[in-house]
């Protein structure tokens, strides 16, 4: 195991390599909130002896990874809501919290809309709207409609973590204020180019940004767009065998 340690703005963050994953670990004031990105938009997240997972899907790897406490699904697309995986990660008491339109499919314990802040074993979990403004698989349509998926924005011992969903560079991403470490999608032609995302990132100012979703996007040209603008970039393989 590789331990690297080093300092960002008011954070202590500490990368490790485990098993071809990259974990990320952030200090709160409640203790150290530990971030595996798994595959694609999958990740967990493991803090204060709870484990959450974000959009649990194939092909994401589980097998000897702990049971969920929470799962937070994003959306109704098969690479976030992904009924299998979700049954592999249940234990007793496991709750799920999704959107109504993953509720169909996926039984929640929780509903939770936009705009809807829920507290859970400390942690503050508001769901934020996703959505395409432009893009579509046709005229009149979007890939994302407006109101049907959630982003999160997490917060715990102080520090806020922002999970984007599928989405575009949209005003409600604008408007989010002190973000701490924010996980930004991009991947044509489902949310949005390299570009794009960092003046996305720009608008909100995270200290850090972690792309993910990415595809087989260009990510040299988020990391150079960014260069120079305060926000820290940190790239991290979502794609390993």
């Amino acid at each position: 195991m590789k331990l690297l340690l080093f300092a960002a703005s008011s954070l202590f963050l500490m990368v490790m390599t485990q098993a071809g994953r990259p974990s990320q670990m952030f200090n709160t004031s409640a203790g150290p909130v530990k971030i595996t990105p798994l595959y694609h938009a999958s990740l967990m997240i493991e803090a204060g002896g709870k484990v959450i997972y974000v959009d649990p899907a194939k092909p994401a790897k589980v097998s000897g990874l702990p049971k969920a406490d929470l799962i937070l699904i994003t959306d109704i697309h098969r690479d976030h809501m992904d009924p299998d995986l979700v049954a592999a990660l249940r234990q007793s008491g496991t709750e799920i919290w999704a959107p109504p339109a993953v509720n169909a499919t996926v039984p929640a314990s929780t509903v939770i809309s936009n705009g809807e802040t829920k507290t859970w074993h400390g942690w503050s979990i508001e769901a934020v709207p996703m959505y395409n403004l432009v893009r579509g698989p046709e005229a009149g349509k979007l890939y994302h409609d407006k109101g049907r998926g959630n982003g999160y924005v997490l917060t715990y011992g102080g520090k806020r973590f922002y999970f984007s969903g599928d989405t575009e560079r949209i005003p409600e991403m604008r408007a989010l204020k002190n973000i701490d470490v924010a996980f930004l999608c991009m991947n044509l032609p489902y949310t949005m180019p390299p570009d794009e995302a960092a003046l996305a990132a720009k608008d909100f100012h995270p200290k850090v940004v972690i792309p993910y979703h990415y595809g087989k996007s260009d990510l040299s040209v988020f990391e150079k767009a960014l260069a120079g603008s305060g926000i820290e970039v940190r790239i991290l393989n979502w794609y390993a065998e």
